[in-house]
């Protein structure tokens, strides 16, 4: 018996899990084992060390107990409660930080072995031989599957005897504690980190739901194109037709229809989000949103939509194509009606097209399901009314007709995309370092693009949809408003000015992380490089100071947010100039990118950016924070952060 439709969520969800190895022998790729770390005898009321080793077969990797939020299942690590353990402390080692295949972001793994450390606080009461005990519970993937959570015990034997010699613990490097077990010792692990223990700011989270509204608001905004909006009635009437106009079975069977049709373009539109993902596969952020060949391609594509839709040529899928699909839907019934909506969608194309473009590019530039989830909530947008309207076809009579505002909605939009087009242009030329497409010709530029619209919808500029003695309304001079006002506040950004938020998609200016002003621009003088680390770790050594590494890009658009609006702060800049600072750029064509993007992935384990790192002058890692943050409470923490010990001679050399 095959299975039905509901339950092949249930069957994917176990294949990813990995539940069919319940069919042959069970998968167990990692074994524990605890014992002492240096003696098994301890006095009472001293401190012991235990050393628990995770030992993982070839092909799959364990998390951290530290591993980034939003992914995997943690490990988690504790000893048994036991009345001879007053408290302990638990360090892990160093993981390694990279992409990961299965969950679409950077995560903290160990391969091979893995060694744990307790430092055991013995009660003073103890005394004889003690059975501890560990218990764990993780989860271990392969890059290609992941198998379900386990839970695990290792236990051991300690002597506790009176006159045993004290031990003495030391934090071996690149561990860092992960928990304390009582209330003093959860107070010693608030202390700062040393050198050899690094910290690791994790950024401010950034939801997806805003993304998701923005999505689904262009699936509505959709709605108001020339190939869309005419279609409304037209459809709508169809499904009711359907229904025969009467109560009951008859009426259940025009909604039935109208939900097909929905159905129709919602599976072609999450159908691209699955292909763009696909395509873009792990890699997709760095492919995607720094080569020249692939933001070149974007930058023609809108460059052509946007010729289309201010009405020098019209785009059209083959009509062979077209033709097939709208008979095959005349066929009736629910795998006509599907049809049809996957037709009405590819008719449309020449309209949303322009739309689906830049939200696509912006998904697959993320991390995760973004591509398929955002196509999902527009083609959900897209859909929604026409089913809405199938339910209450009364307020089909309060639609607007259809007019020449369709035609302004067309052109304003055609304007719009140029403008997009723009940004695509500008990686191009920021990653092959021309200089072409400076900051001041592209905000020339945006001034000029976004200011037509607002003179076209004024009837100044004379195009189709627009005529110069005809009224203009309410709305359409506070549509135009908007534009040029917006197009007004640019201005500023020519002569220097900061745009805000607008600072991401532009252009960098000349200068780095300290030359905001002429003034800081001389105190930068000595402190400030660029792509040149082993200089900046010279300059460390000669003023005593830790170095931050920046990995950042030329067509970053987090990594110019965060220079135009983080680094500017005033709290911010003093805690720089306590600093040298070194930009490494990651995303050039040129060989210095390649070697800046190969010391991160093995320094760091991540070719992410931004990618922030404070490092001692001996290229010791004191503290990491690896993203964009709009909390300047949270970087300046991380910009202050300082090792247990200070900087010595030995790091100098």
């Amino acid at each position: 018996m095959s299975p039905s439709r509901g339950s092949w969520p249930l069957l994917a969800a176990a294949a990813v899990l990995g539940l069919p190895i319940l069919c042959g022998a069970k998968e167990d790729p990692v074994q524990w084992a605890l014992k002492p770390a240096t003696a098994d005898q301890v006095a009472p009321g001293g401190k012991i060390s235990l050393e628990l080793t995770a030992t993982i077969e070839p092909g799959w990797h364990l998390y951290s107990p530290t591993t980034l939020p939003g992914g995997p299942i943690i490990t988690q690590i504790k000893l048994a409660s036991n009345p001879a353990i007053a408290s302990y402390e638990l360090y892990r080692p160093q993981p390694v930080r990279k992409l990961d295949p299965n969950f679409q972001i950077d995560t903290e793994t160990y391969t091979g072995q893995a060694h744990f450390l307790f430092e055991a606080v013995i009660a003073a009461s103890a005394s004889g031989q003690v059975p501890v005990e560990s218990s764990v519970r993780y989860q271990v993937c392969s890059d290609v599957k992941c198998l379900p959570p386990v839970k695990k015990t290792a236990s051991t034997n300690i002597t506790v005897l009176s006159g045993a010699p004290a031990q003495s613990f030391t934090v071996p490097d690149g561990y860092a504690l992960v928990q304390a077990k009582s209330p003093e010792a959860s107070s010693a692990g608030a202390a700062a980190p040393g050198a050899s223990r690094p910290v690791t700011f994790t950024g401010s989270s950034q939801s997806l739901l805003p993304f998701l509204l923005t999505a689904f608001g262009f699936g509505l905004a959709a709605l108001f194109t020339p190939c869309v909006f005419p279609m409304i009635p037209i459809t709508v009437s169809f499904f009711l037709n359907q229904g025969n106009g009467v109560e009951g079975p008859h009426k259940q069977r025009g909604w039935a229809q109208a939900l097909l049709f929905c159905v129709g373009i919602i599976v072609l539109f999450t159908g691209l989000g699955f292909l763009v993902t696909a395509i873009a596969g792990p890699f997709g952020v760095v492919q995607l949103g720094s080569s020249p060949w692939v933001n070149g391609f974007i930058a023609l594509v809108f460059f052509v939509f946007g010729l289309s839709l201010l009405g020098a040529f019209e785009l059209r899928l083959p009509s062979g194509l077209l033709t097939r699909l709208n008979s095959a839907s005349s066929g009736g019934g629910s795998a006509g009606t599907l049809l049809m909506g996957l037709t009405f969608s590819l008719t449309s194309f020449a309209c949303i097209g322009p739309i689906v473009g830049p939200l696509l590019i912006a998904s697959a530039q993320a991390k995760g399901p973004k591509p398929i989830l955002g196509m999902l909530a527009f083609a959900t947008g897209l859909a929604a009314p026409f089913f809405l309207l199938a339910l209450f076809p009364s307020y089909l009579k309060r639609l607007p007709r259809s007019g020449g505002w369709m035609v302004r909605v067309k052109v304003v939009l055609g304007f719009i995309v140029l403008a997009v087009m723009l940004k695509y242009l500008a990686n191009v030329d920021q990653v092959l370092q021309t200089g072409w497409l400076s900051r001041e010709r592209f905000l020339a530029a945006w001034i000029v693009l976004f200011a037509l619209p607002g003179l076209y919808l004024l009837g100044v500029l004379a195009m189709e949809g627009v005529q110069r003695d005809e009224r203009i309304g309410v709305t359409r001079a506070l549509i135009a408003a908007i534009f040029l006002v917006f197009s007004i506040s640019l201005v500023p950004g020519l002569f220097g000015a900061r745009l805000g938020d607008l600072d991401a998609f532009i252009p960098e200016g000349s200068g780095g992380i300290l030359s905001q002003t002429a003034s800081e621009s001389e105190a930068a003088s000595g402190n400030y490089f660029k792509n040149q680390l082993d200089a900046a770790l010279a300059a460390g050594r000669a003023q005593n100071k830790l170095v931050l590494v920046n990995f950042t890009g030329y067509a970053c658009t987090n990594c110019h947010w965060m220079k135009a609006n983080m680094f500017p702060r005033p709290e911010i800049q003093a805690a720089l100039k306590n600093l040298v600072i070194v930009d490494l750029y990651t995303d050039g064509t040129d060989p210095k990118s390649a070697k800046n993007q190969k010391f991160e992935d093995e320094k760091f384990g991540t070719v992410s950016i931004p990618f922030y790192a404070i490092v001692t002058p001996d290229q010791r890692v004191v503290a990491t924070f690896p993203q964009l943050t709009r909390n300047p409470r949270e970087f300046l923490a991380f910009l202050e952060t300082k090792p247990a010990e200070p900087v010595t001679a030995a790091m100098l050399r």
